[in-house]
């Protein structure tokens, strides 16, 4: 079998390799988390079948070359080129795989996943945050010469030397063919993720998978079907389960699952309404949660001239999920975000509500709102979009959907866009020509600053500039003053409500699968014409922050939308918080998570310790859950959400 001296080397190669890996992210988190002795055995036994699969899949092709290639031509020049190139470039997938997998880590600790397969796409953005991260020169060629090294020394012990010179017979070489295609086949259709996700520890199901193989699962698996994967009710008792929730104040209209009238008595005031959303805003970066860096001076005393929002969560961990939520008011489906999805226009939003009420509704992003399909989404839901795209399409053009934001108004751009000082003239900009025409107005804008190369204009902070999250986060707090104090000498300005909230936080890993401290962000409402405070301190959802807002301007609307009234005497405290594939329901400390495979867990959460104890069901929270999740879903995949 001297023959396939290369194709058993590299399997050895591949698997050790990734026991390094592996064991280096374990060391990573020990001081985070406890893993007994059955939690490392079943890491490193998964690891192994998920390493084992990935490598098959690497010398797969190899296989069948040697499969097919006649004896007398092993000793070629020819076979000897194919065979030095294909492994050195096996070998150098490997290593920036490797590579990948540690900055992925470090970042989400987390194996690959579906951001990771969005990161693929998005390949422009992606590329120059990597090069504005790291010395991607020096990266390139530390991976080149590592990969020739590994050749080199595969070359001087002689495995080359004995493929070549193997003489396997064809029934032998086309066996191994046909027994590698069989194991990887195998692999393909029955070893899932899904596997490695039996634990109530974030950190030990994700070390016990590979960044490959995770990598292609997630790629498969980007949309989940909810009724083939979670557990369900009868969609008739759901509806009426979510009815009941949703009856304050509400006249439900027709035969309609959801939709309903909205009362709230009072004289109707229309303010303009300029929402900031903050790229990865962590409540615990403000000093009113705790924080001791003062990197939110701005944001911290503007808490105390705002109705503010305690203890409000967001419903998912990535942008996308935060647009969802402030755009929509939903609970998160299983998947991508709606946002992304197909078959997503002409929504009922809360830019329809607004526009109900006679405002003119944007979105404003600082760099190419390609990125994600926010563009899309936002531009056929009647938002105009104003970002750094460049390809403006003819359509665009014609019925003035979109603008580039000129670069006049730019004075610092990274590979995420251009800075929040820069978004926020753009944003004042066009407020003054809304104003001008005597036009109110509701704009939807998404900040980047906050976000990894964490670079922003010289001179503007003390802390320099790509030197950490701190910094960015200190830029970010500094750009919003820079917002107020210019607003400030608009004559729109008195007649103005700025509401400033997270996307989501900085991380969402720890020690739970859904950790919930990890969906806390910071939210505010400054109403420019009558500063005041007032602290709502009831658990509650990003969904709900406008359902809110609606009650304090006296509006009464139609809605679709799953939030609901904080400062309604008959709101109870519930939160929505999820990831790609879990789904949590958290009604005061009640929480229940709903899995694929139609897994149901209930807990006991305990907040000031950040436990989560697990508890027998709780049937009533647990419908409740089903019948939001469940119905959301339904209302998504049957037209239910369109206008």
């Amino acid at each position: 079998m001297k023959t396939y001296s290369i194709y058993f080397r590299f399997i050895l190669f591949f698997l050790f390799f990734s026991f390094l890996v592996r064991t280096s992210l374990l060391l990573s988190v020990l001081s985070k988390t406890d893993f007994d002795f059955a939690a490392i055995g079943k890491i490193y036994g998964l690891g192994i079948l998920y390493d084992f699969g990935v490598s098959l899949f690497f010398v797969l092709p190899y296989s069948i070359y040697l499969s097919l290639m006649p004896l007398k031509w092993h000793p070629r020049a020819a076979n000897k080129w194919i065979t030095y190139t294909a492994f050195f470039l096996a070998i150098l997938i490997s290593m920036f795989s490797f590579f990948a997998e540690f900055t992925f880590w470090g970042e989400f600790e987390s194996r690959f996943n579906f951001i990771a397969v969005d990161y693929l796409v998005y390949t422009y953005e992606v590329f120059r945050n990597i090069n504005e991260s790291y010395p991607l020169p020096i990266l390139i060629t530390g991976m080149l010469a590592i990969s020739l090294l590994i050749t080199y020394v595969f070359n001087r012990r002689g495995y080359f030397k004995d493929s070549f010179s193997g003489s396997t017979p064809f029934s032998i070489r086309i066996s191994v063919a046909a027994v590698t295609i069989l194991l990887a086949v195998t692999y393909s259709a029955s070893i899932s993720n899904n596997l490695a996700e039996n634990s109530e520890s974030h950190y030990q199901n994700e070390l016990s998978k590979a960044g490959i193989y995770s990598f292609f699962s997630a790629f498969k698996n980007n949309e989940l079907n909810y009724d083939d994967f979670y557990k369900k009710i009868d969609q008739q008792t759901a509806t009426r389960e979510l009815r009941m929730d949703l009856r304050d104040k509400a006249s439900f209209l027709n035969d309609s699952l959801i939709t309903r009238h909205i009362e709230n008595p009072g004289v109707m005031e229309t303010p303009n309404v300029i929402m900031v959303t903050i790229e990865s805003l962590s409540a615990d970066f403000m000093e009113h949660f705790g924080n001791k860096d003062h990197i939110t001076p701005t944001l911290d005393s503007l808490w105390n001239e705002s109705i503010s929002f305690s203890n409000l969560y967001a419903t998912g961990n990535r942008t996308v999920r935060g647009m969802e939520a402030l755009s929509l008011a939903i609970p998160p489906t299983p998947g991508s975000s709606i946002v992304r999805r197909p078959n997503n226009e002409h929504l009922a939003t809360i830019g329809s509500i607004f526009r109900e009420k006679h405002y003119n509704t944007s979105f404003f992003y600082g760099g190419d709102g390609y990125f994600d399909n926010m563009n899309y989404f936002f531009g056929n839901n009647g938002y105009k979009i104003h970002d750094r795209g460049k390809n403006i399409t003819a359509s665009e053009k014609l019925d003035s959907r979109r603008e580039t934001i000129p670069d006049s108004l730019v004075g610092f751009e990274n590979a995420w866009g251009i800075s929040d000082e820069d978004l926020y003239s753009a944003v004042i900009r066009d407020a003054d020509a809304e104003y001008k025409k005597g036009e109110l107005f509701y704009d939807f804008v998404m900040t980047t600053s906050n976000h990894r190369p964490y670079t922003y204009p010289a001179g503007r902070i003390d802390i320099p500039s790509g030197t950490g999250r701190n910094g960015a986060v200190k830029f970010t707090d500094y750009a919003i003053k820079e917002l107020l104090q210019k607003a400030s000498k608009k004559p729109w300005y008195k007649n103005t409500i700025f509401i400033f909230i997270a996307d989501h936080c900085a991380s969402s890993a720890g020690k739970n699968e859904i950790d919930i401290s990890k969906y806390h962000i910071p939210a505010l409402i400054f109403d420019a014409r009558n500063p005041h405070h007032q602290n709502i301190d009831k658990l509650c959802s990003q969904i709900d922050l406008y359902p809110t807002l609606f009650n304090l301007l006296h509006w009464s609307y139609n809605s679709r939308l799953f939030g609901k009234d904080v400062l309604s005497p008959n709101y109870y405290p519930r939160i929505f918080v999820g990831t790609y594939q879990k789904l949590g329901y958290m009604e005061d400390d009640s929480l229940v998570v709903l899995s694929p495979l139609r897994k149901i867990d209930n807990y006991l959460y305990e907040a000031s310790t950040n436990q989560q104890v697990p508890i027998k069901s709780n049937s009533r929270i647990v419908n409740k859950a089903i019948s939001n999740y469940q119905t959301a879903y339904y209302l998504y995949k049957h037209q239910g959400l369109k206008l």
